[in-house]
């Protein structure tokens, strides 16, 4: 493991530790934000992020946070779907990169605050994903951006979400320009050697997961529906172009290292990171790791690339 690690998950233990035994949901929803806002770094300077809006849809209103670069005229978008198991998180806990993303590329960031588990289980948080891509398209004009230059992203259960929403998108259209996802949960088969490999983590628990992931999707038979595991698609034929960071020391490893041969074997363009001495998670360390701030800009870049295709 990259040993810069080594004292962001000393600092990251220690915040956590602070939780109270017994701790639900909620509970760790709330410790995430404060612990998220201690972290935080600065802000770029080119970035405005005050913009709020509330999207209503079919499984309820949806809060999402913009965040802009100061630069005039139409702008590439990136829709942003958080981490956090599905039932944590918010744009603020994820602000370093989505804000960043914004900076580096001269354009605006999307950040959903989808609903959260187990209080809101699937299909939920997919519905109102699906339902904010929408709206984006539909409003590029007073968004001022280009719906010719729309992506989509996210990490970890927002990586599994931004993939199940362009699976969705595939079918009815509009078309998104790319996808970046970021050590994304793709199916929930726990045989795969990451699995055992990493099960101490850090950051995921492999003996942690079957409850996480209940509390998401209930029900086991949807497991395989598209929708909660994208692996399990029909097809992946005629989706844009992917990112796949994915991180050695990661449960998921195997899971994305997955969803990316099987875009790699639909005739999808796919370029993948494999993150060596990396976790999951690693891009919260940007203060402490050079090497999550050189994957950042590596993802940044590919973004950077997919937008001037169309420019």
């Amino acid at each position: 493991m990259n040993p810069q690690l080594v004292p962001f998950l000393e600092a990251w233990a220690s915040k956590w530790a602070r939780l109270k035994p017994g701790a639900t949901p909620a509970d760790r929803r709330e410790h995430f934000e404060i612990i998220a806002l201690e972290m935080r770094l600065p802000a770029p300077e080119d970035v405005d992020a005050e913009r709020v809006h509330v999207i209503d849809t079919k499984a309820g209103p949806v809060r999402v946070r913009v965040f802009r670069h100061n630069s005039p005229g139409p702008q590439p978008a990136l829709i942003y779907m958080h981490g956090g198991a599905w039932m944590q998180g918010s744009p603020e806990t994820h602000f370093d990169i989505t804000s960043r993303i914004a900076s580096w590329n001269r354009q605006t960031v999307i950040s959903i605050d989808y609903a959260k588990a187990p209080e809101r289980p699937f299909p939920a948080a997919v519905v109102q994903c699906e339902a904010v891509a929408r709206w984006a398209f539909n409003n590029a004009g007073a968004l001022a951006i280009d719906p010719a230059r729309m992506a989509i992203g996210g990490d970890s259960a927002g990586g599994n979400l931004a993939a199940a929403v362009t699976l969705l998108m595939r079918e009815t259209g509009p078309k998104l320009l790319a996808q970046l996802l970021i050590y994304p949960a793709c199916d929930f088969d726990m045989s795969r050697p990451s699995y055992s490999q990493n099960a101490n983590g850090p950051i995921v628990r492999t003996a942690e997961m079957p409850m996480v992931n209940a509390m998401y999707c209930p029900d086991p038979k949807l497991l395989n529906d598209p929708r909660v595991s994208p692996l399990h698609a029909s097809s992946h034929a005629g989706l844009p172009p992917a990112f796949l960071a994915i991180a050695q020391f990661d449960p998921l490893r195997d899971s994305g290292t997955a969803y990316g041969e099987a875009l790699q074997r639909a005739g999808v363009p796919v370029e993948i990171d494999t993150g060596e001495g990396l976790i999951h998670g690693y891009l919260r360390a940007l203060e402490y790791c050079s090497d999550s701030v050189t994957k950042l800009q590596k993802m940044a870049a590919w973004l950077d690339q997919q937008n001037k295709r169309v420019a």
